[in-house]
Formats: C-alpha cells, structure tokens, sequence
C-alpha cells in the first residue's frame, strides 16, 4: 500500500507541475518531392539544395527526397505546398500556378526566348518578379529561384520538316490553354493528357507525339512509341523551384535565411547543369540509335502564325510589361 500511495502521489504530482516541464520540440524533417528518377537534374537539384541549406544553416536539417513520382505529380506538390502539408519544396511546371496567377503559364510560353542566351540573360535578370510576388501573395508558395534550360522539341512517331506535315499531328500538350491555342495555330491537333499515361497514349494510337526536352525523352523511354525528334525548339524551360510559405513561417530566422540563398544557388546549379547536359543528351540518344533527330525548315513561319495567338493572351493576362521587358533584352 505504501508504494501503491507514493506513487499515486508522484503520478498527482507530475500532472500538477506538468505544464512547467518543457516539452521537447519534434526534430524539424524538411520533405522534397521529384516525380522523376534520382538521376535527373531536377531530383539532383533537390538533393543539392538540401546539402546547401545544411552548409549554411550551421546546423544539420534532416531532410528526405521522394522521388519516382511517390507523392504524385508536380501538379500535387504545388497544392501540398499551398496546403502546407507533405511537401515542402518541389520544381514544379508554370501552369500548375496558373490558378493564382494569370500571368504564370507566360513562363512557359511557347516561342518566348529567341535561343539559349535570351533565356538565360531573363533569368538572371529576375524579369519574371511580378509572377512569382503573386504566387507568393495568393498561393502562399515561394519561388526561390529558376531551374530549367531544357530545350524542347515535338516527340513524335512520324516525322515533320514543315507545317504541312504537322498538319493534324495529335499531340500531347501542358494543362495550361495557352499551349493548345499556339499549337493550334501552326496546325497541331492538342491534346491534354496526364504526364505519367502519354506512353501508353502513343503506343495505343491515341496520340502520335508530345512535346518534351531530352532528359525527359530518355527518363520516360518516349523514343520506344515516339523516336522522331521534331527540332521546333519551341519552348526553353522555366520550372520554378518552390517552397511552401507555411514552412518557411515556422523556421527560425537563420534557417529562413539559409533557405534562401540556398534556393537561389540550387537554381542556378539546375540551370547550369541541365543547360550543358540537355544537347549532349539528345546526341547520345541519336548515336545510340534511339531517336532520328528531323530537322524543322520552318521555324520562323510557326512563329509567325503563333504570334497572334500569343498577343492576345499576354493581353488577356496583364502581362504586356513583363513580355515587352523580355522582348527587350
């Protein structure tokens, strides 16, 4: 009985001073999220920016990549970081934003650079700031900076020199409407597939091609349905590298500022390296015998019909400002 009583009173105790013990703070896990493999750029570039951000916060952060899509595609990244839950930071597509910022798919506009130096002068220049202000503000995701430099072509299981031969091509395009009115104009028949299904879209005959750059061509196989690269170079990408603004709330402010510099430079090694690593690749797969690269002959003339179109959204969207001081460059 008398061991019975102290221990009551021990247990009675403990309740009473209970909320003077201090509770000891769960360790802080930051989650990142690639749909894609571990040896593409862009799960590379999650991984680097987590190394960053432990050389700089002085202190170790634990961190996990998903990757292989395991949490979904870029699309539930963004919503997760909007949410504040399951992922913290992902590189994630313009259109995906488009719900809170008009202006966002404009990143991924077809026709946009006139080549790689175009492109990457914008970048860092920042041009795109009002975007990303308004993403922040409305979505409560932060872009840290700008991954990309993948130049994309049309994917396609026959070949094309020239818009006539695009004439009807059915093909796999982005969420965002824009793309299928730009590819509408020079004579493509659009079509929005979920990234994951196009496979076996092709292979089936629903569609005959998409549009894509060369990591994604040989992460995805595309050239076993699809191995003629249609040379368009119609788009250099813009894939923003976000991070969830709830998060970045609940760091202290050390980490916060870790969390930038690591974001800015993190973008600029995914830029760097898929710059170098995108033309490379395309010649690989070509020497390998994987894909037949076409030349298009008529690059200048698909400008030419797209610009209508293109007008008239940036129009739409408030975004003369932004496209006249890339225009500029």
């Amino acid at each position: 009985m008398s061991n019975r009583r102290n221990f009551m009173a021990t247990t009675a105790a403990a309740l009473v001073l209970g909320a003077a013990v201090p509770v000891r703070a769960q360790p802080l896990t930051l989650k990142g999220a690639s749909h894609l493999n571990d040896e593409h750029v862009y799960t590379r570039t999650l991984r680097r920016f987590f190394e960053l951000l432990n050389q700089y916060n002085g202190e170790p952060i634990a961190s996990v990549v998903h990757r292989n899509a395991e949490l979904g595609s870029d699309k539930d990244y963004f919503t997760y970081m909007n949410q504040g839950i399951s992922v913290d930071c992902a590189i994630v597509s313009p259109a995906h934003m488009s719900t809170f910022a008009r202006a966002a798919p404009l990143m991924d506009l077809p026709f946009l650079f006139r080549d790689a130096a175009h492109w990457e002068k914008a970048m860092g220049e920042d041009v795109l700031k009002p975007i990303a202000d308004e993403v922040t503000q409305r979505a409560d995701v932060m872009i840290l900076g700008y991954a990309g430099g993948g130049v994309r072509h049309i994917v396609s299981n026959r070949p094309a020199v020239n818009l006539a031969e695009l004439r009807g091509l059915k093909m796999r395009v982005q969420a965002a409407p824009i793309h299928s009115r730009v590819f509408q104009s020079i004579g493509v028949a659009p079509s929005v597939i979920a990234y994951q299904e196009v496979y076996n879209a092709i292979q089936s005959g629903v569609i005959n091609a998409l549009e894509n750059e060369a990591a994604g061509i040989e992460q995805m196989k595309f050239y076993e349905v699809a191995p003629h690269v249609v040379l368009t170079s119609h788009i250099i990408t813009v894939r923003p590298l976000c991070f969830s603004g709830k998060t970045f709330r609940r760091l202290p402010p050390r980490t916060q500022q870790a969390v930038l510099r690591a974001g800015r430079e993190a973008a600029l090694f995914a830029r760097q390296t898929e710059t170098r690593e995108d033309g490379a690749m395309l010649e690989q797969l070509a020497k390998a015998g994987r894909i037949k690269l076409v030349a298009f002959n008529e690059r200048p003339r698909a400008i030419q019909a797209a610009e209508p179109v293109k007008q008239d959204y940036i129009k739409s969207i408030g975004a003369e400002a932004i496209y006249a001081r890339i225009q500029a460059l």
